[in-house]
Protein backbone atom coordinates (compact mmCIF):
# COMPACT_ATOMS: atom_id res chain seq x y z
CA UNK A 1 0.00 0.00 0.00
CA UNK A 2 1.38 3.52 -0.39
CA UNK A 3 2.45 5.42 2.26
CA UNK A 4 1.70 8.75 0.87
CA UNK A 5 -1.16 10.55 -0.14
CA UNK A 6 -2.13 13.64 -2.19
CA UNK A 7 -2.58 16.91 -0.23
CA UNK A 8 -5.54 17.98 -2.33
CA UNK A 9 -9.34 16.94 -1.30
CA UNK A 10 -10.45 17.61 -4.39
CA UNK A 11 -9.70 16.66 -8.03
CA UNK A 12 -8.82 20.16 -9.79
CA UNK A 13 -11.92 21.21 -12.08
CA UNK A 14 -11.74 20.63 -15.77
CA UNK A 15 -9.72 23.27 -18.26
CA UNK A 16 -12.21 24.87 -21.42
CA UNK A 17 -11.60 22.48 -23.97
CA UNK A 18 -9.80 19.88 -22.04
CA UNK A 19 -12.33 17.05 -23.52
CA UNK A 20 -11.21 18.43 -26.98
CA UNK A 21 -7.38 17.88 -26.10
CA UNK A 22 -8.13 14.18 -24.71
CA UNK A 23 -9.76 13.20 -27.74
CA UNK A 24 -7.11 14.56 -29.92
CA UNK A 25 -4.74 13.15 -27.84
CA UNK A 26 -6.37 9.76 -27.69
CA UNK A 27 -6.76 9.73 -31.89
CA UNK A 28 -3.26 10.53 -32.60
CA UNK A 29 -1.51 8.00 -29.94
CA UNK A 30 -4.22 5.49 -30.04
CA UNK A 31 -5.38 5.62 -33.60
CA UNK A 32 -2.42 6.79 -35.75
CA UNK A 33 0.68 6.69 -34.09
CA UNK A 34 -0.05 2.71 -32.14
CA UNK A 35 -1.15 1.21 -35.42
CA UNK A 36 1.84 3.19 -37.57
CA UNK A 37 4.16 1.45 -35.08
CA UNK A 38 2.44 -1.99 -35.26
CA UNK A 39 2.46 -1.97 -38.99
CA UNK A 40 6.42 -0.64 -39.58
CA UNK A 41 6.87 -3.95 -37.13
CA UNK A 42 5.03 -6.00 -38.93
CA UNK A 43 6.71 -4.68 -42.35
CA UNK A 44 9.90 -5.19 -40.30
CA UNK A 45 9.63 -8.51 -39.76
CA UNK A 46 7.98 -9.46 -42.92
CA UNK A 47 11.14 -7.99 -44.81
CA UNK A 48 13.16 -9.65 -42.99
CA UNK A 49 11.31 -12.91 -44.16
CA UNK A 50 11.86 -12.63 -47.59
CA UNK A 51 15.16 -11.84 -47.08
CA UNK A 52 15.78 -14.89 -45.57
CA UNK A 53 13.72 -17.02 -48.24
CA UNK A 54 14.99 -14.97 -51.39
CA UNK A 55 18.65 -16.17 -49.86
CA UNK A 56 17.94 -19.47 -48.52
CA UNK A 57 19.12 -18.31 -44.93
CA UNK A 58 18.14 -20.66 -42.51
CA UNK A 59 16.58 -19.50 -39.01
CA UNK A 60 18.45 -17.52 -36.61
CA UNK A 61 16.33 -17.35 -33.29
CA UNK A 62 19.47 -16.45 -31.07
CA UNK A 63 19.79 -12.96 -33.18
CA UNK A 64 16.49 -11.54 -32.97
CA UNK A 65 16.33 -13.16 -29.10
CA UNK A 66 19.48 -11.23 -27.50
CA UNK A 67 18.30 -7.99 -28.94
CA UNK A 68 14.43 -8.13 -27.83
CA UNK A 69 15.59 -9.31 -24.78
CA UNK A 70 18.12 -6.47 -24.34
CA UNK A 71 15.08 -4.14 -25.62
CA UNK A 72 12.80 -5.61 -23.05
CA UNK A 73 15.37 -5.24 -19.88
CA UNK A 74 15.92 -1.69 -21.30
CA UNK A 75 11.98 -1.01 -21.11
CA UNK A 76 11.47 -2.30 -17.41
CA UNK A 77 14.83 -0.40 -16.30
CA UNK A 78 13.04 2.75 -17.44
CA UNK A 79 9.35 1.91 -16.95
CA UNK A 80 10.07 2.71 -13.08
CA UNK A 81 11.64 5.85 -12.78
CA UNK A 82 9.31 7.33 -15.45
CA UNK A 83 6.69 6.07 -13.59
CA UNK A 84 7.38 7.83 -10.57
CA UNK A 85 8.48 11.11 -12.12
CA UNK A 86 5.04 10.93 -14.02
CA UNK A 87 3.41 10.63 -10.19
CA UNK A 88 5.36 13.70 -9.29
CA UNK A 89 4.63 15.88 -12.06
CA UNK A 90 1.03 14.80 -12.08
CA UNK A 91 0.72 15.55 -8.53
CA UNK A 92 2.35 18.96 -9.44
CA UNK A 93 0.69 19.93 -12.17
CA UNK A 94 -3.08 18.85 -10.17
CA UNK A 95 -1.56 21.38 -7.31
CA UNK A 96 -0.90 24.29 -9.83
CA UNK A 97 -4.54 23.83 -11.36
CA UNK A 98 -6.09 23.66 -8.21
CA UNK A 99 -4.50 27.09 -6.40
CA UNK A 100 -5.01 28.39 -10.64
CA UNK A 101 -8.69 28.21 -10.37
CA UNK A 102 -8.94 28.83 -6.92
CA UNK A 103 -6.98 32.20 -7.95
CA UNK A 104 -9.51 32.78 -11.05
CA UNK A 105 -12.00 33.74 -8.29
CA UNK A 106 -10.55 36.59 -7.24
CA UNK A 107 -11.08 37.99 -10.64
CA UNK A 108 -13.98 39.74 -9.15
CA UNK A 109 -12.09 41.11 -6.67
CA UNK A 110 -10.04 43.36 -9.20
CA UNK A 111 -6.75 41.31 -9.51
CA UNK A 112 -5.80 39.92 -12.92
CA UNK A 113 -4.31 36.89 -13.10
CA UNK A 114 -1.29 35.33 -15.29
CA UNK A 115 -0.54 31.84 -14.99
CA UNK A 116 2.72 29.67 -16.53
CA UNK A 117 4.89 32.75 -17.27
CA UNK A 118 7.67 31.16 -19.01
CA UNK A 119 11.26 33.11 -17.93
CA UNK A 120 14.88 32.35 -18.96
CA UNK A 121 14.80 28.61 -17.91
CA UNK A 122 11.98 28.81 -15.09
CA UNK A 123 8.45 29.69 -15.31
CA UNK A 124 6.16 31.96 -12.62
CA UNK A 125 3.46 29.61 -11.57
CA UNK A 126 0.90 32.24 -10.98
CA UNK A 127 1.20 36.11 -11.18
CA UNK A 128 -1.57 38.42 -9.21
CA UNK A 129 -1.73 41.94 -9.83
CA UNK A 130 -4.67 44.02 -8.06
CA UNK A 131 -5.37 46.03 -4.88
CA UNK A 132 -3.19 44.53 -2.20
CA UNK A 133 -0.59 44.52 -4.80
CA UNK A 134 1.67 42.51 -6.85
CA UNK A 135 2.24 38.99 -5.86
CA UNK A 136 4.36 35.95 -7.70
CA UNK A 137 2.33 32.75 -6.46
CA UNK A 138 4.99 29.75 -6.44
CA UNK A 139 2.72 26.64 -5.86
CA UNK A 140 4.30 23.49 -4.21
CA UNK A 141 2.65 20.36 -3.83
CA UNK A 142 3.71 17.69 -1.79
CA UNK A 143 2.57 14.30 -0.72
CA UNK A 144 1.20 13.80 2.61
CA UNK A 145 1.70 10.21 4.56
CA UNK A 146 -1.70 8.72 5.10
CA UNK A 147 -1.88 9.01 8.62
CA UNK A 148 -1.36 11.91 10.98
CA UNK A 149 -1.65 15.41 9.80
CA UNK A 150 1.55 16.83 9.42
CA UNK A 151 2.39 20.76 8.94
CA UNK A 152 4.78 22.98 7.53
CA UNK A 153 6.94 25.17 8.96
CA UNK A 154 7.97 28.52 7.49
CA UNK A 155 10.63 30.92 9.47
CA UNK A 156 10.81 33.78 6.65
CA UNK A 157 14.09 31.99 5.46
CA UNK A 158 13.66 28.42 5.14
CA UNK A 159 10.56 26.16 4.77
CA UNK A 160 10.35 22.66 6.86
CA UNK A 161 8.00 19.73 5.21
CA UNK A 162 6.88 17.23 7.37
CA UNK A 163 9.92 17.93 9.69
CA UNK A 164 12.52 17.52 6.60
CA UNK A 165 14.14 20.56 4.60
CA UNK A 166 13.62 20.24 0.77
CA UNK A 167 16.69 19.63 -0.99
CA UNK A 168 16.16 23.06 -2.60
CA UNK A 169 14.92 25.76 -0.84
CA UNK A 170 11.88 27.29 -2.14
CA UNK A 171 12.39 30.75 -0.49
CA UNK A 172 15.71 31.00 -2.59
CA UNK A 173 13.32 30.20 -6.04
CA UNK A 174 10.29 32.59 -4.56
CA UNK A 175 12.51 35.54 -4.23
CA UNK A 176 14.31 34.92 -7.31
CA UNK A 177 11.20 34.66 -9.10
CA UNK A 178 9.76 37.89 -7.82
CA UNK A 179 13.27 40.06 -8.42
CA UNK A 180 12.80 39.02 -11.99
CA UNK A 181 9.16 39.67 -12.21
CA UNK A 182 10.61 43.14 -10.46
CA UNK A 183 12.86 43.64 -13.46
CA UNK A 184 11.02 43.07 -15.98
CA UNK A 185 8.59 45.46 -15.53
CA UNK A 186 10.99 48.09 -14.52
CA UNK A 187 12.71 47.48 -18.01
CA UNK A 188 8.71 47.34 -19.92
CA UNK A 189 6.91 50.61 -18.42
CA UNK A 190 10.18 52.08 -16.74
CA UNK A 191 8.20 52.44 -13.75
CA UNK A 192 9.37 49.94 -10.54
CA UNK A 193 6.71 47.99 -8.74
CA UNK A 194 7.13 46.39 -5.17
CA UNK A 195 6.46 42.31 -6.12
CA UNK A 196 5.98 40.00 -3.16
CA UNK A 197 6.44 36.66 -3.43
CA UNK A 198 3.99 33.76 -1.84
CA UNK A 199 4.66 29.83 -1.25
CA UNK A 200 1.51 28.17 -1.62
CA UNK A 201 1.12 24.75 0.05
CA UNK A 202 -2.41 23.45 -1.18
CA UNK A 203 -3.67 21.05 1.55
CA UNK A 204 -1.26 21.34 4.36
CA UNK A 205 -1.41 23.98 7.61
CA UNK A 206 1.37 26.12 7.05
CA UNK A 207 2.93 27.49 10.57
CA UNK A 208 4.25 30.88 9.75
CA UNK A 209 6.89 32.50 12.16
CA UNK A 210 7.94 34.98 9.24
CA UNK A 211 8.87 38.12 10.82
CA UNK A 212 8.32 40.17 7.89
CA UNK A 213 5.67 38.97 5.79
CA UNK A 214 6.02 42.17 3.41
CA UNK A 215 9.23 40.09 2.10
CA UNK A 216 8.01 36.71 1.31
CA UNK A 217 4.41 34.79 2.54
CA UNK A 218 4.48 31.22 3.25
CA UNK A 219 0.69 29.87 3.21
CA UNK A 220 -1.90 26.93 2.59
CA UNK A 221 -3.99 28.02 -0.32
CA UNK A 222 -7.26 28.42 1.77
CA UNK A 223 -5.08 31.17 3.75
CA UNK A 224 -3.75 33.10 0.98
CA UNK A 225 -6.90 33.55 -1.10
CA UNK A 226 -8.33 34.58 1.91
CA UNK A 227 -6.02 37.41 2.21
CA UNK A 228 -5.94 38.35 -1.65
CA UNK A 229 -9.89 38.51 -1.54
CA UNK A 230 -9.80 41.12 1.83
Amino acid sequence: MPNSRSPLKNRPLRNPGQSLDEQIHDLISDFALGPAVFALFLVLLAALEWIEYAQAIPPKPVLYSVPAVVALGYAVFRFFPVRREVRALRLGRDGEKDVGQKLELLRKKGYEILHDIIGNGFNLDHVLIGPAGIFTVETKTHSKPVKGNPSILFDGDKIIVGGLEPERNPVVQAKAQASWLRELLAESTGRKFEVRPVIVYPGWFVENRSADRNRIWGAESERAFDFFGS
